[in-house]
This record gives C-alpha cells, sequence and structure tokens, in this order.
C-alpha cells in the first residue's frame, strides 16, 4: 500500500484548519459562556447562600421575639391576675369593713331607740301611776291617810340610828315638816308633840305644802330628808323599773 503524503499533508492541514477554527468560532465562545453560566451560577448560589443566612438570621431573631412575646405575656397575665386578685382582696376587705360599719350603727341605733322606747315606757308608767294615785286619793279619807303616814313617819324616826335621830334634835336650824296639804292648827300641835317626843328633843319645827307629794309628810332640813310620801314610793318603783330594763 502506497501512502499519499501529499494527501495526508492536506488533510493533516484541513485538521488544523478545523481544530483552529473550533477553537476561534466555537469553543472559545462556548468556554467564555461555560465561565459565564459557572459565574452566574456561583453568583446565583453565593446570594442563595446569603439569602438562606440572612433567613436563618431573621428566623433566629424572630424566635427570640416570640420567646420575648411569650415571656412578655406571661408577665403581663401574672401582673393581671396578681392585680385582680389584689382588686379582689380589696374590695372583699373594704366590703368587710362597710359591714362592719353598718352592723355597728344599726346596733347603736338599735340600742339607742331601745333606751328611748324603755325610758318613755318609763315615763308614761311613772304618769299613769301618779295619775293612779291621785285619783285613789280622791277618794280616800284625807285625814284617814294624813293620820296612816303620820304613823308611818314616826316609825321611820325611830328606826332612824341613834345619832341621826339625836343630829335632828338638836339642829339649830331646826325642821321642815312637809306634807301633801296644808295641816290644821291642832294637827300642827299633835303633830309637833308626837315628833318631839320621838326625836327626844324639841327642835322647831316649820310647816310646809308641797302638792307633789300627793300623800304623806317628810322631814328635811338642808342636808337631809325623812321620806314618806306616795311620791318618794314612786319614785323608788320607777328606778327599780329603769334598773330592771
Amino acid at each position: 500500500m502506497t501512502i499519499d503524503w501529499w494527501t495526508l499533508g492536506l488533510q493533516a492541514v484541513n485538521v488544523l484548519i478545523l481544530m483552529w477554527l473550533l477553537s476561534r468560532v466555537f469553543w472559545r465562545p462556548v468556554a467564555n459562556a461555560i465561565a459565564k453560566r459557572k459565574e452566574a451560577s456561583q453568583a446565583m448560589l453565593d446570594a442563595a447562600k446569603a439569602a438562606q443566612s440572612k433567613a436563618d438570621a431573621i428566623r433566629a431573631e424572630l424566635t427570640e421575639e416570640r420567646k420575648s412575646i411569650a415571656a412578655e405575656r406571661e408577665a403581663i397575665l401574672l401582673a393581671a391576675r396578681q392585680d385582680a386578685d389584689n382588686a379582689t382582696k380589696a374590695a372583699l376587705l373594704e366590703a368587710h369593713e362597710k359591714t362592719e360599719k353598718i352592723v355597728a350603727t344599726a346596733q347603736i341605733s338599735i340600742a339607742r331607740a331601745t333606751d328611748a322606747a324603755q325610758k318613755k315606757t318609763v315615763t308614761q308608767a311613772a304618769e299613769l301611776a301618779t295619775e293612779i294615785a291621785s285619783k285613789l286619793l280622791e277618794t280616800l279619807n284625807t285625814a284617814i291617810v294624813q293620820e296612816a303616814f303620820f304613823q308611818l313617819l314616826l316609825d321611820s324616826i325611830a328606826n332612824l340610828p341613834e345619832a341621826e335621830r339625836t343630829a335632828l334634835a338638836q339642829n339649830a336650824d331646826g325642821l321642815d315638816l312637809v306634807s301633801a296639804y296644808a295641816l290644821e292648827d291642832a294637827d300642827r300641835t299633835k303633830f309637833s308633840n308626837a315628833i318631839h317626843k320621838a326625836l327626844g328633843g324639841t327642835p322647831d319645827i316649820t310647816f310646809m305644802t308641797d302638792p307633789e307629794l300627793i300623800a304623806g309628810m317628810e322631814i328635811r332640813t338642808a342636808h337631809f330628808i325623812l321620806h314618806n310620801s306616795w311620791q318618794s314610793d314612786l319614785a323608788e318603783i320607777l328606778k327599780e323599773l329603769k334598773n330592771a330594763a
């Protein structure tokens, strides 16, 4: 087999020209395009990584903010519950204090009303007793009533301690014999003699009248009263009624 060197040479030249053309027209633009595409891809990858990093940072920031918001929410709720509890306790305490004041005021009012009613009842009883005693006295013999009270007065003198009887008998200012109504001269003489005898002395006796006694007689000095009348009896009864009330 004979080798055609001329043809081989032409083919080699053709290959070189083709390679140069490919290199010039195709490979270099393709390589540039590939390089640019690679650069663009790298840029996109870098941008994506940057975006991912930014997203991660934002996500982390949001997570922290959520935690902060949750903690703040819990703090606000706790403070609100505490405020509500404090407000409830304060309201209950205020209501309790107001209730106690109302009860205390009511008790005072009731006590005053009761006391006023009792005093009114006692006063009415005294007025009624005085009226009854006065009407009863009108139906009785005045002389008999007067004699009965005078005998009671003599008994009271006899029951006095000896020192008090002596003091009355020796009283330099004398004694006042007070009766519910005026005495006749004969009665004055009789009563004076009986009193001197009961006292064991002869003090001066001044006769006086006091209708408020209703009935009875009393011996009075500047510092002493020997009660012996319906008025004093009623006063003693009223005193017992007040103490019982």
